[in-house]
């Protein structure tokens, strides 16, 4: 039986809430069923073979957490996939990204609000940091905004001068956004001032994501238009993804903000990218 979405919230907060004594085999055991719940949320879907490489864990032991967690009704697995569990979870996977690094997105929003000028076009993904530039945009109109992104649409269709161009085709509830062929199709018959976008991991200079289709979506976005903002908080250095999206020094300006690591640092300079710090605190 599919769970209602309180049920499923409900759930939800009981994983995280959930206590375990300090350096014992169950804390450890606590800690890696979180991860691998907000790695297949904040991603959509997973390969179980990238869990037991991301986590450094025997295919038994992945196969183990992730039925723990089915049985749950977080996730749902199927022909070595894992995935967030039915349509009410799988919606607020997309809430619960939102609600993550909130103030480090919000000052590389603020920071990233300083290259929009008034009478632009631009591309922005449906990524949650770029949607946090949503409530500041009325501050640059007029303004034309393209984006995949119905949780962007909703936020901005009612900001006064701004235009508004939502891209079609398949409709994905993991990210509240439109990706795939189709979406491809809209891209290409636009050529806008600026692309904003994030993504999910940056390593060694490079960006990636988990969902090819997303990148396929993305990469589109990044051929149609002129200038490039790459928006990235400390966690994206961090983590892991597996398909390849666009070379750091292919970026105009990349915004980051103060908590990455001196190594991430020093590769964004070595990058000899336009390289900008959000301030936190």
């Amino acid at each position: 039986m599919a769970m209602t979405g309180t049920q499923s919230n409900d759930a939800l907060d009981a994983l995280f809430s959930e206590k375990a004594p300090a350096d014992s085999r169950r804390a450890k055991q606590l800690d890696r069923r979180q991860k691998i719940t907000e790695a297949v949320m904040a991603e959509g879907s997973v390969r179980i073979e990238d869990i037991t490489e991301r986590f450094d864990i025997s295919l038994m032991t992945a196969h183990r957490d992730i039925d723990e967690l089915v049985a749950r009704g977080l996730l749902r697995k199927y022909r070595g996939l894992v995935s967030a569990a039915p349509t009410s979870l799988i919606e607020a996977s997309d809430v619960y990204r939102a609600a993550r690094q909130q103030s480090e997105k919000r000052a590389l929003a603020e920071l990233a609000m300083e290259f929009i000028d008034s009478g632009q076009a631009l591309l922005m993904d449906d990524s949650t940091t770029v949607l946090q530039m949503a409530p500041l945009l009325g501050e640059k109109t007029p303004l034309t905004v393209i984006t995949n992104s119905l949780t962007l649409m909703n936020a901005v269709n009612e900001i006064r001068d701004l235009e508004l161009i939502g891209l079609g085709g398949r409709f994905h509830n993991w990210c509240n956004a439109f990706i795939g062929p189709v979406t491809r199709h809209e891209i290409s018959r636009f050529m806008a001032d600026t692309y904003l976008l994030s993504t999910s991991a940056i390593m060694r200079g490079q960006l990636f994501h988990q969902s090819p289709e997303m990148v396929e979506t993305k990469r589109a976005m990044f051929e149609a238009a002129q200038r490039r903002i790459l928006m990235a908080d400390h966690v994206k250095f961090e983590q892991r993804a597996l398909y390849h999206l666009a070379n750091i020094s292919e970026f105009d300006v990349v915004i980051v903000d103060d908590q990455v690591d001196a190594q991430s640092l020093a590769m964004l300079n070595e990058a000899d990218v336009e390289l900008h710090i959000a301030r936190t605190h």
